[in-house]
């Protein structure tokens, strides 16, 4: 809970003003505040989308209803939303990639792209995972 207030505050008020005095510094790169800004944002709201759906996992795990059909909706909003991510990440990867002179940020974008990519995979084997075992625990309460 506490990590996702700082989220908050750090999407509404870190992040525009760190764009802000990026900007003021760099009046050649002024033009990218605004896209900056909406991304790093945009960023910041799927990781907490991910927060949210993993404490509503867990407080299924509590009530030992994991293995139900409400349980795959989270598992799907962490899924999408690793995605989502991805998807933005993967287009600032290609816009500095092309854009870039020195090779040292689009390297570094290309691994942060793997290392979504890894996430994102590790989530569907997941998500498989659990609907594998919520159809065995529905037939096995079935058969009881």
């Amino acid at each position: 809970m506490v990590l996702f207030g700082v989220l908050v505050l750090f999407q509404t008020f870190s992040l525009p003003g760190q764009f802000a005095h990026m900007a003021a510094e760099s009046p050649q790169d002024a033009y990218l505040r605004w896209p900056a800004t909406v991304v790093a944002v945009f960023w910041v709201l799927c990781v907490q989308v991910v927060i949210v759906a993993t404490w509503k996992l867990l407080s299924l795990v509590k009530s030992d209803r994991i293995f139900t059909e409400a349980s795959l909706k989270w598992v799907d909003a962490i899924v999408w939303a690793i995605a989502a991510a991805w998807v933005v990440l993967v287009g600032v990867f290609l816009y500095v990639g092309f854009n870039a002179d020195d090779p040292g940020l689009p390297l570094l974008l290309f691994l942060l792209t793997v290392g979504v990519s890894v996430l994102g995979l590790l989530m569907v084997v997941m998500r498989a995972l659990l609907r594998q075992a919520t159809t065995l625990r529905t037939d096995m309460e079935a058969v009881i």
